[in-house]
């Protein structure tokens, strides 16, 4: 009846609009600090959750029977519920969270009476370049903390790596083999540290990863209390990962793993499950020693420290500071395989005594932390492709997946929708967004997937992959492999949707509500593998660290000094305006900090130039320390809504 659906679909809008107007509301009522308003909100995620998928399971399915509608409706289903778990999971997980900034401030010299406590400085390293090892020697000898030494442990047994850190005065440490990879090369160092007197605690950095000056002093500080075996930062990035990268988005988008290292630690934190990342963590050495050192029977031998350390009656707990900075992948296929190596590293952990079924005396909490995750790397990606591929049994063999009004899809899918949306954006400072979140996912959907499952059935015999870091990003690259599955995705959804609307046979604007809701989803398909497309074309980058903040300098050229202003500093470059000077002049310019540094002219404006530096090696190593040792997070912490929607246009119309 005509009046009963209209009567429904503003039924339907109604609850949307209910929704909407409550998310107006709430952040003028609620903090998405305080636990209860946070369990309220992913209490009420939760609840709509359930709902919508009870209604997918008993009105939107095709009755039990031997035909293909039954096989596909009910085999997409059940990976929604899959998907559906995993959410309630994070939901469950993400109603408490926990800062521990005030505690650190509070106990930062509790070894006072005692002397400070000494602490080993691991600088894992195999391939690294030196551009990007120099950087994070330098951010170690910069710590504030009175008692620590460095060791570069270097598995890649270079020379001019032992030059490097005999001129800077650090340990180069090397071994006969590789064995174990990063964790056996910690293990080693364990065992030279362990005959020369051990150390208090140990702090383990990437060799990409620069510390801030305050990295110890912050961290150690935690460690007043006697059952924290483990000290976990978050990981900042000075660079743009691939996403903002290749989208354009890296001034208005913060990097993927903003809303873990943000947010969702510091949530596992409030229900002590937060566990090790490698890189910018402090671990104790007593702890460490009980359980023989770095584990490696993972890949990821992070997560297993973690819960080898747990099982021991040592926590991990999570300062949500930015005390390092390092580079994200810039490449795809070095972030998409760093991804696919830390889902099978977790396959192997779920398969080991730690597993959430294993014989350790893992803590409840522990095993769940354990299933949190492999439901999230199983059954999140799986779903994502399936999204994709399903609405092609539709349009090529006339399969319904999902038979559904209109008016139910908007009260049961669309307030599901948009609650968690909103929830989530409320408690990230908007992180969550449609079709960009997609594609973060998408582009890895098919050898994590694969990586999920392989690490499950068959958990040993898996190298360790070394992510590639620095290298040469002058040019355009087209990831055509990559690109691959999403192109012949798009062309199949083009040719399918083309298909059903002009062919006969299916007779679309005959039949009715379902085939509304098959075209809406095969739209926004098509949006996010174009945009998928987008990103495999990898935009020529350039690493630099830039201080941009005008300030004043001195230039002395041709013995007259003169008052110039700094626009822009890099490591080897810095932009001057404020006078005029000839090409090719030898020129001294004192900025704060550094000294007095030579220079040449190398691209004179109307008022002013573009100098190239000549740096001794301790103004290079002042230089690199004030860019990567000082200051804040560095990057893109908050999403910038009206950024966002201009620099997705700039870079759809080509113009970048």
């Amino acid at each position: 009846m005509p009046g009963v659906y209209l009567s429904e679909t503003g039924s339907s809008f109604i609850q949307l609009v209910l929704v909407l107007a409550i998310g107006v509301v709430v952040p003028l009522v609620l903090t998405r600090t305080t636990t209860w308003h946070r369990a309220l909100l992913f209490f009420t995620a939760g609840i709509l959750t359930i709902r919508y998928i009870w209604w997918r399971a008993t009105e939107t399915i095709a009755p039990a029977g031997l035909t293909w509608d039954f096989l596909a409706s009910w085999s997409f289903l059940a990976l929604e519920v899959g998907a559906a778990l995993s959410s309630l999971s994070a939901f469950l997980i993400l109603s408490r969270t926990r800062d521990r900034k005030n505690e650190a401030s509070t106990h930062k010299s509790w070894w006072e009476n005692e002397g400070a406590p000494k602490v080993s400085v691991l600088i894992a390293t195999y391939n690294e370049e030196k551009d990007v090892l120099e950087r994070t020697i330098v951010g170690a000898l910069a710590l504030d903390y009175p008692n620590f030494e460095v060791l570069v442990l270097d598995d890649g047994k270079r020379a001019w790596l032992g030059d490097v850190c005999l001129a800077r005065g650090v340990r180069h440490v090397t071994r006969r083999d590789n064995k174990g990879a990063k964790a056996g090369n910690m293990n080693h160092a364990l065992d030279l540290l362990k005959r020369e007197g051990p150390p208090d605690f140990l702090a383990v950095l990437d060799a990409d990863f620069v510390p801030h000056s305050n990295f110890l002093s912050r961290t150690v500080a935690l460690f007043h209390d006697a059952e924290v075996g483990l000290v976990q930062t978050p990981q900042h990035f000075f660079n743009a990962d691939p996403i903002q990268h290749n989208l354009g988005l890296s001034r208005s988008y913060p990097d993927e793993q903003r809303f873990f290292f943000d947010h969702l630690q510091a949530s596992r934190d409030a229900w002590g499950i937060s566990f090790c990342c490698g890189t910018s963590s402090v671990v104790r050495w007593r702890a460490i020693d009980e359980i023989g050192g770095f584990p490696t029977e993972s890949i990821t031998e992070d997560f297993m420290l973690t819960l080898a350390l747990q099982d021991r009656g040592h926590r991990t707990v999570y300062l949500n500071e930015a005390l390092t900075e390092g580079l994200a992948p810039e490449g795809l296929k070095e972030y998409i395989s760093q991804r696919a190596r830390w889902c099978l590293g977790l396959m192997q952990i779920a398969r080991s005594r730690f597993g959430p079924f294993g014989s350790s005396g893992l803590r409840l909490r522990d095993r769940w932390s354990v299933i949190d995750s492999v439901l999230y790397w199983t059954m999140s990606f799986g779903f994502r492709l399936a999204a994709l591929v399903y609405p092609l049994l539709y349009w090529f063999f006339n399969i319904t997946v999902v038979d559904a009004t209109v008016p139910d899809v908007l009260s049961y899918f669309g307030t599901y929708f948009i609650w968690i949306l909103f929830t989530l954006n409320f408690i990230s400072g908007g992180l969550v967004v449609p079709i960009v979140n997609d594609v973060s996912q998408l582009l890895g959907a098919i050898p994590i997937t694969r990586a999920a499952w392989v690490g499950l059935l068959q958990p040993k015999g898996h190298p360790f992959s070394v992510t590639a870091k620095g290298g040469d990003r002058s040019r355009v690259v087209v990831q055509w492999r990559l690109m691959l599955p999403f192109v012949t995705l798009f062309g199949l959804t083009m040719l399918g949707l083309t298909i059903g609307i002009f062919s006969d046979r299916y007779a679309y604007n005959d039949a009715g509500d379902g085939k509304l809701v098959i075209l809406f989803w095969t739209f926004y398909n098509l949006f996010v593998l174009a945009v998928a497309i987008i990103v495999c074309v990898e935009l020529p980058r350039r690493e630099r660290h830039l201080g941009d903040a005008p300030e004043r300098a001195t230039l002395r050229s041709d013995g007259r000094e003169q008052l110039v202003w700094i626009t822009s500093l890099t490591q080897n470059t810095v932009r001057i305006r404020g006078a005029a000077i000839q090409d090719d002049r030898p020129v001294e310019i004192e900025i704060a900090g550094i000294g007095a540094v030579r220079a040449v002219v190398a691209l004179p404006s109307r008022d002013g130039a573009r100098l190239l530096l000549e740096p001794t090696m301790q103004q290079h190593d002042a230089l690199l320390e004030r860019f990567y040792a000082r200051g804040s997070a560095p990057g893109v912490t908050q999403t910038r809504y009206s950024g966002v929607l201009s620099d997705l246009a700039r870079r759809l119309s080509f113009s970048e």
